[in-house]
């Protein structure tokens, strides 16, 4: 299969503005999260998707691929669609621009489950170990059936164990999205869902139309950059 990885990245930012550019360890972030993605040897190509100049001249200058994209774009999702439509790709993985310390092992996993022909899309998943994280609406939730599909997504606290006596295995979403071509082409054609505009989760408007998310289980915990305060914990997290 031909796989391209895109990994989209915008300047503006209501809670750290310009974090694409910000230095994390002499590096960029958006230096250490392409490096990393290229370092696994897993894709075809690996682009970064944005719409400004100062990103785009970042990554030309440590000899990465960028392509610069339409500043109307609601989402990442739309911006990697007007990348991919015109590539020769099978899959096509989603992989933010905020997440320097992604490994290749969850990746390779996402991979693996395109040998089922019936997948469609697919995403990642590991164990919520502490009640703050559960209880954090920033972290999402997710839940799946027997086969590992996604059932629902949310900033709540789910399944609610309504006894408090059942041993439950809580799941934090991880948002690394892995996609057939034609499945992501759809996706960002269909309008935004109910339940999407409710919780403010884009991916459940796969879920709203009836298409599955494949979900595996990974040990990953991600390391998502949302703030400056969340760069000090990647600088001491690195400096271990």
């Amino acid at each position: 299969m031909n796989l391209i990885a895109v990994i989209p990245a915008r300047f503006s930012s209501v809670r750290f503005p310009g974090k694409p550019l910000a230095m994390l360890s002499g590096k960029t972030i958006i230096r250490h999260v392409y490096e990393r993605v290229s370092n696994s040897n897993l894709f075809q190509d690996v682009i970064v998707a944005t719409d400004d100049e100062r990103i785009a001249r970042e990554v030309k200058s440590f000899n990465g691929k960028y392509k610069l994209t339409s500043p109307l774009h609601p989402s990442g999702s739309d911006r990697i669609a007007e990348v991919i439509a015109d590539l020769d790709c099978d899959l096509v993985f989603n992989i933010q621009g905020d997440e320097p310390m992604i490994e290749p092992e969850p990746l390779a996993g996402l991979i693996s489950v395109f040998g089922d022909a019936s997948v469609q899309a697919g995403s990642l998943m590991t164990s919520i170990t502490n009640q703050e994280d559960l209880q954090n609406p920033n972290i999402v939730k997710v839940v799946a059936d027997n086969k590992s599909n996604a059932i629902y997504f949310s900033r709540s606290a789910i399944p609610f164990n309504r006894d408090s006596n059942v041993n439950v295995e809580y799941f934090r979403h991880i948002g690394v999205y892995a996609y057939r071509k034609q499945t992501l082409l759809d996706f960002v054609k269909l309008p935004p869902g109910k339940l999407e505009q409710i919780e403010k989760l884009e991916q459940l408007r796969l879920l709203e139309n009836g298409i599955t998310i494949r979900l595996v289980k990974t040990s990953y915990q991600g390391f998502g950059i949302d703030t400056p305060e969340d760069l000090l914990k990647a600088e001491r997290y690195l400096t271990r």
